[in-house]
């Protein structure tokens, strides 16, 4: 592999990191906070990305469906944890996850009657069709503003959580949901909004990331398998787990198609591996709980 192509695969692999951070974060917050298993997490991912289609068909505009489709997910999220998952809290994990299953094949389904089951192609605003030329090579200037929106929102997802009243509250939940509610934290509104929250990022990183990795069915199952991943990398609960498992597994899953395509989902279970033979809790989960700090 040349320096220009190592060069070009390491943004390849940094662009895709990034969504998946912002796909697993949700994740992550919903299973520290709320001890959920959401199966339904990649389907909110493309579902996200089909709206975002179908406004940009209407709309005629990008960000009009980067705005709206996170949203109506995010809604959608909320009816679904107001109506469906309060009623699990107390079950146990195999409940959730038969309810959450349930409710992927059901979204997955209406997503083919609606969209068809053909590979769908986005186009990125013409603002950010072209390319940019960064020592001698030629970076998609999409790409770029990808990376650059992945940052920003990762830095201000950390702020939210770390300096705001907000953020500290969900951490109070995350370590201790009963010791916060005794506190007088409204814990059921509060589990409300990291659910819905999560869903608009993982719909957000579905319209992001339509123009690069185009939409069809079943891409839900796959983004969620390496979501799942990173959650399991980085730890549970932990927006800093989220960030740093989301760029191993990014890189992994990029450099290995790139050099060793027939061994590339191999070799993100083999970094998986290495990572809980030595912190089996992940990079920055608890070793002595169930849930992430």
């Amino acid at each position: 592999m040349t320096l220009d192509t190592f060069v070009l695969q390491l943004t390849n692999g940094l662009v895709f990191s990034l969504l998946l951070f912002l796909m697993a974060a949700g994740l992550s917050l919903i299973f520290g906070l709320m001890d959920v298993v959401n199966l339904a997490h990649g389907a909110f991912y493309l579902l996200g990305g089909y709206l975002g289609l179908s406004i940009v068909r209407w709309g005629g505009s990008f960000w009009l469906a980067l705005l709206l489709a996170p949203l109506l997910v995010g809604v959608l999220g909320l009816l679904l944890e107001l109506t469906l998952l309060r009623r699990l809290y107390r079950r146990g994990h195999l409940d959730q996850v038969l309810a959450t299953f349930g409710v992927a094949l059901i979204v997955a389904d209406l997503m083919r009657a609606a969209w068809g089951a053909y590979v769908e192609v986005v186009a990125p605003p013409a603002l950010l069709a072209g390319q940019v030329a960064i020592g001698g090579l030629a970076f998609p200037t999409y790409r770029l503003a990808v990376i650059a929106v992945g940052l920003s929102l990762a830095l201000g997802l950390w702020l939210f959580v770390e300096r705001s009243t907000v953020g500290m509250q969900i951490r109070a939940g995350v370590s201790d949901p009963q010791m916060a509610g005794m506190l007088g934290v409204d814990v059921p509104r509060l589990f409300a909004g990291v659910f819905a929250g999560g869903c608009a990022l993982a719909a957000f990183s579905g319209v992001a990331a339509a123009p690069i990795l185009t939409l069809y069915p079943g891409l839900d199952s796959e983004i969620l398998i390496l979501a799942l991943v990173v959650v399991v990398v980085g730890g549970l609960g932990t927006l800093r787990g989220a960030f740093f498992g989301s760029l191993i597994v990014g890189m992994a899953d990029v450099f290995g198609k790139a050099l060793l395509p027939e061994f590339s989902v191999f070799a993100i279970f083999v970094v998986m591996a290495a990572v809980l033979l030595t912190r089996p809790a992940g990079l920055f989960g608890r070793a002595t709980a169930t849930r992430g700090a």
